[in-house]
């Protein structure tokens, strides 16, 4: 997720802070780019904000550098109200209401049938399930993907035996596989975060490490290069090949753990406010972001779930979301829509629309991937079937898979032309967007066919959020792996069965402990019968 970057000038005023993500003057910029995106006219908002010395929004930071007048701030306020009241033409393509998403779903997964002597959670009927696949010729307009990967084309039926969860006591590797491939991955793209694509490029050229294959690294780099795009100032010390020793801190980490203790406290029919009560007492201000940031700022200004989401904050279909979705996957393997149903009302807290679907594509893709029982183009699936079929997040994805079928070589080297197609696609958008980096998410896994060395690699090397990215991908190619000694030791033996986190009281636990935990919420889930919280 987004840091300060080295090099943004911070104000040299003694005494002066500029708090990123949350003063007002820096979300009007935000909020006018978000309504472009989303069909609202926002010209005569945009007229008075420039015309009153209204900036744009800071291009990859999260704070103007320096403070504004007064007057100027008390004008952002009411434009930011302003632009909340514009009606946008894709609010019936792109609900946030939970049964409304179901509806714009016709291929909503079905519960999985239970094992003999087991019960599922009970929980609110979807939709009638419909066994065509989101890509299926049937539906018009939507992808058929050529090539040698289009076994995508002709699913197997969602209730088919290999669909269905495998024998529990693979469960736990797979777990560990999956906490191990999110550390690794997301580990990888942690210096070159906030780099534009033709530094991440030229910082792994110019070590003989392109096509990216392995950890950045400064050995060996022309002090030009280095000078040019330099390394993300947080995690140089700590996430290149030389100095990594275990996994540092990062908040594409501390939200699975929270997302842990999450369901230790209050099971599985968890609520809103729950996850609002949980980031109070165990989650820094500080170590949130963008949407997380707002919805904190939010929730201290009293403003209650969903309306933290949406108030004042023009990041709420940015990826924050997104990266919260492992835990409701891994717990639910092989059940998609719970997964989904659970990933919703987390993001709500934080993020509408497309932001929401970001998590709910992601927890249904891990918990097809959980299952044990399938490849990385039946995960895709599953995301998809969660998705509004007319949303951007849906076409978005689609657009990604179908960039990835289209290259012909299957290569590494032939992935960075899809890149350059992605970029072109979604390169308006924030770096930080839900929607480029879901495509790209899809892209990578697709043409790398899942496997783990091929989806993290690919994905970061795409640029955007790169760590995030990182982490997504390699959590699904953990899973799909299976265990963690079918991960390159290369990728695991580095973080040291060790991860450092700010969350409760937590630093410095091993992966294999947060399996284990992991795995003992997903045996308790047939056991918690309390209905699903469907509101805050």
């Amino acid at each position: 997720m987004a840091r300060r970057q080295p090099g943004e000038p911070p104000d040299q005023r003694p005494g002066a802070l500029r708090l990123s993500w949350v003063q007002p003057e820096d979300l009007v910029g935000h909020e006018l780019r978000q309504a472009a995106e989303d069909g609202r006219d926002a010209s005569a908002v945009e007229h008075r904000w420039r015309a009153a010395g209204g900036h744009p929004a800071p291009d990859r930071s999260g704070a103007s550098p320096r403070p504004v007048d007064p007057s100027l701030r008390t004008l952002a306020g009411r434009l930011l109200d302003e632009l909340a009241a514009l009606p946008s033409p894709l609010a019936d393509d792109e609900p946030t209401d939970l049964p409304a998403i179901k509806a714009a779903c016709p291929d909503w997964p079905p519960a999985p049938t239970p094992a003999p002597g087991t019960s599922p959670v009970p929980g609110p009927p979807g939709p009638a399930d419909s066994r065509e696949s989101p890509e299926s010729p049937t539906h018009p307009g939507t992808l058929e993907p050529p090539g040698p990967r289009a076994s995508l084309k002709q699913p197997k039926p969602a209730s088919s035996p290999s669909e269905q969860p495998s024998p529990p006591g693979s469960l736990r590797a797979r777990l560990e596989a999956a906490w191990l491939g999110r550390a690794a991955g997301c580990l990888l793209g942690k210096p070159v975060e906030k780099l534009p694509l033709a530094g991440i490029r030229a910082l792994a050229q110019g070590t003989g490490n392109w096509p990216l294959r392995g950890w950045f690294t400064e050995v060996g780099l022309d002090p030009e290069i280095a000078a040019r795009y330099p390394w993300n100032i947080r995690s140089r010390a700590t996430s290149l090949a030389e100095n990594i020793d275990g996994m540092p801190e990062d908040d594409d980490l501390d939200h699975p753990v929270l997302g842990l203790l999450l369901l230790q406290r209050h099971g599985h029919g968890f609520r809103t406010t729950d996850v609002a009560r949980l980031w109070l007492d165990e989650l820094p201000a500080g170590r949130t972001f963008t949407a997380e940031r707002v919805a904190y700022r939010n929730l201290l200004d009293g403003i209650e779930p969903p309306h933290t989401a949406s108030y004042r904050n023009p990041f709420r279909e940015w990826i924050g979301a997104l990266i919260r979705a492992d835990i409701f996957g891994w717990t639910r393997p092989g059940d998609p829509a719970a997964a989904a149903e659970a990933a919703w009302r987390d993001g709500t807290l934080t993020h509408t629309a497309n932001g929401v679907y970001g998590e709910m594509f992601a927890a249904a893709a891990i918990a097809r991937a959980a299952g044990g029982r399938t490849d990385v183009h039946g995960c895709l699936r599953a995301g998809l079937a969660v998705v509004p079929r007319r949303s951007r997040l849906a076409r978005a994805v689609r657009f990604g898979i179908e960039a990835a079928h289209a290259e012909p070589t299957g290569t590494a080297a032939g992935f960075a032309d899809v890149v350059d197609r992605l970029h072109r696609a979604f390169g308006h958008h924030h770096w930080v967007h839900v929607l480029p980096n879901a495509a790209l998410l899809a892209a990578a896994l697709t043409h790398a066919d899942g496997s783990f060395c091929g989806s993290v690699c690919r994905v970061v090397s795409g640029g955007w959020d790169t760590d995030s990215n990182g982490a997504t991908a390699g959590s699904i190619a953990g899973l799909l792996a299976g265990a963690p000694d079918a991960l390159p030791s290369r990728w695991t033996a580095p973080l040291r069965n060790r991860l450092a986190t700010t969350v409760s009281d937590l630093n410095g636990i091993g992966f294999d402990t947060l399996a284990a935990r992991t795995a003992e919420l997903v045996v308790s889930r047939t056991a918690d019968r309390r209905p699903r919280g469907t509101g805050p």
